[in-house]
């Protein structure tokens, strides 16, 4: 498996992600860089691209999955509550929905998803062998913003206890939607945020 750290368009900046199994399929996370940015890679690796991982439905995360959709045919995923062709979630349809604890397959790639509404109503983080794709609910020393439309504080705190709580190893690299990149086990450890939810439930 390769993995490709691509960021996005100004101003926003996001990380996106492609990954290429070793067979040649190859997925994308959070699509929000140019659509040519992502064919120059897939053409360098002889790949081809079949899925399109949308880890929440907000514009500066899906800038060109339509458009990628359409040349590569490939399966696009994002949450219904996430679509709806707005300001905000632009996004007018997706193929598919996550299943809560489903594991999607790339080629031998297999990516595991969560949801974690709080940042968006359909918000998720998605964990494919080292590397947990979170979006914009978890930074590296901070979490998304939860005061936008469709945002819920209550609901990020119960996603931050479930993140917490699930068997994610500490080594595997965070890769959030914005911002420095991290390991889980450090965000365990110092993030204020994850620290603060765990001990509401206490």
């Amino acid at each position: 498996m390769k993995a490709y750290h691509v960021v996005g368009e100004a101003p926003m900046y996001t990380n996106t992600f492609l990954l290429i199994s070793d067979s040649g399929s190859a997925a994308v996370i959070d699509p929000a860089a140019a659509a040519e940015d992502y064919n120059a890679l897939l053409q360098k690796e002889n790949a081809v691209l079949t899925d399109i991982f949308c880890t929440h439905g907000h514009y500066d995360h899906v800038g060109s999955a339509a458009a990628l959709q359409k040349q590569w045919k490939a399966r696009l995923w994002c949450e219904k509550a996430d679509l709806g062709g707005g300001q905000f979630f632009p996004l007018q349809s997706a193929d598919r929905g996550y299943e809560e604890g489903g594991v999607i397959r790339v080629g031998e790639m297999e990516f595991t998803v969560w949801h974690t509404p709080g940042h968006t109503p359909g918000s998720v983080c998605l964990l494919c062998g080292g590397y947990l794709f979170t979006g914009d609910t978890l930074f590296a020393g901070s979490i998304g913003r939860t005061d936008l439309p469709g945002g819920s504080t209550r609901q990020m705190n119960d996603s931050l206890r479930k993140l917490a709580a699930l068997p994610i190893p500490g080594e595997a690299q965070v890769l959030p939607g914005h911002g420095d990149l991290s390991t889980f086990g450090e965000e365990l450890k110092h993030n204020w945020y994850i620290k603060s939810a765990c001990k509401q439930q206490d």
